[in-house]
């Protein structure tokens, strides 16, 4: 049976085509390669800059200890919220002040940017919520164990720094570090990042919460703003 020779133009077409296929995945390699060290890069900065920021404020308090006066803590810039109760009769503002932040179901928790005009929203809220000042743990913690992306009005899971870059790589935000960074240190791009994040769907504590639960936390209860002790909440609802 004769051999049917392809003619030579289709031959050198299919040759072309199949080195420009090569050089394309080569490419595209490439920039994963030089993605992926970017991506590693920030992280090993953002810890540098954690680790950092830590070692002054020891400092600055051993500082002050041996010169006779006291260290004063920066203004927090970064609140947790969780609406812990409320569903019957709850009066216009504080049910206003929930839905500005998201906070349309119990457990639920939302990152908020501290400002005079937040705070005195929060303050509104109170009776129905608690609140306080996030460390990096527990950010952490809560983007990696709790955290969705809103992205075509749906729930997705992070769990693909290609899902982060695909909805906030315009802001320079490629991974989950970034986000958690910008979250986190509450960065210019604050607002877009957190728009992004669906509220946090959070368990009951374990061992449940306090039996005064309707009382404000610094009378025994539970609501309110109760700092750094958000973080031990955080952990029982996590």
């Amino acid at each position: 049976m004769a051999t049917t020779l392809k003619p030579e133009t289709l031959v050198k077409k299919s040759k072309s085509q199949q080195k420009t296929a090569e050089q394309r995945a080569a490419d595209k390699a490439a920039r994963k390669a030089e993605k992926r060290q970017i991506i590693f890069d920030r992280a090993a900065a953002y810890q540098k800059e954690y680790v950092d920021a830590e070692r002054a404020v020891v400092k600055a308090k051993r500082d002050a200890k041996a010169s006779g006066s006291y260290y004063v803590d920066a203004e927090p810039k970064l609140a947790f919220v969780i609406r812990i109760k409320g569903i019957n009769k709850i009066p216009p503002k504080p049910r206003k002040v929930m839905q500005l932040l998201r906070l349309t179901q119990i457990n639920a928790g939302v990152f908020v940017r501290v400002t005079k005009a937040t705070s005195e929203l929060l303050k509104l809220a109170e009776p129905y919520i608690a609140y306080g000042y996030p460390n990096l743990s527990t950010v952490r913690q809560l983007v990696y164990k709790r955290g969705y992306g809103k992205v075509n009005k749906q729930r997705v899971a992070l769990s693909d720094n290609s899902i982060i870059e695909a909805n906030l790589g315009k802001y320079g935000i490629l991974s989950i570090e970034d986000l958690i960074h910008e979250i986190f240190t509450v960065g210019p791009n604050f607002k877009q990042v957190n728009n992004f994040l669906c509220p946090f769907k959070l368990s009951n504590p374990t061992g449940g919460f306090r039996s005064r639960k309707f009382f404000h936390f610094i009378q025994g209860g539970d609501t309110g703003n109760r700092e750094d002790f958000i973080n031990s909440l955080v952990k029982k609802m996590n």
